[in-house]
């Protein structure tokens, strides 16, 4: 899906701000499970407190990267998809880095809060909206997957709110905090009772895969 306009510059003369770029295995949502190449981009202005990965958050603290580095790095993983992570990825235009590696014959998922304006040929959304920062109107209806983060009921409630906003063929995901267990049997409770909505875990950290 096109989710920007087309980069009118060279991809291969574009750099992004990179916290971490590692072939995995996609921990959470809809994918769990799949090999993956992930590019973490610096620099965040959602802020949750609970982020495990504040680290992303000030741009200045980390390299610059050739996106020629970064598609090369990804094509040679053998990975069938790129997840472009943050931070807080659509802070940077990503049309530029998408167009690489497309070239490169991967397709390309996107983790964010929808925050920002969308940017770059995106195949998979994953749309995962914070209280700190809402999503633009214009990324609900690019979204393949809302995933909602969740710490005590008033999440439960938000999840809808976002989920009304989202095309019938969105995936909706509940996603326990990881540090706050007692949302757990909230989650299990809800979804047994609204069966529309399924249950996200961050399986990566039980399996001490980073």
């Amino acid at each position: 899906m096109m989710t920007g306009e087309a980069a009118v510059i060279d991809w291969k003369k574009t750099d992004y701000p990179v916290m971490e770029h590692f072939y995995t295995i996609q921990g959470e949502g809809v994918h769990t499970g799949r090999p993956a190449y992930f590019i973490r981009l610096a620099g965040c202005d959602v802020g949750c407190w609970w982020c495990d990965v504040k680290e992303s958050w000030d741009e200045s603290q980390h390299p610059v990267i050739p996106a020629a580095e970064l598609v090369r790095a990804a094509a040679h993983s053998g990975a069938a998809f790129a997840v472009i992570t943050g931070g807080e990825p659509l802070l940077h235009d990503l049309a530029p880095l998408c167009t690489g590696l497309h070239e490169a014959g991967m397709r390309i998922h996107l983790e964010t809060s929808g925050s920002s304006p969308m940017s770059g040929e995106i195949d998979w959304v994953t749309l995962s909206p914070k209280r700190f920062k809402e999503p633009l109107e214009e990324v609900f209806s690019l979204a393949d997957e809302l995933k909602v983060v969740v710490l005590t009921r008033k999440d439960l409630i938000y999840a809808e709110k976002n989920a009304a906003k989202c095309p019938s063929r969105t995936r909706k995901m509940l996603q326990p905090e990881w540090d706050t267990p007692e949302s757990i049997p909230l989650i299990v409770d809800y979804v047994k009772k609204h069966q529309e909505w399924t249950i996200s875990l961050q399986t990566h950290k039980f399996l001490n895969v980073p």
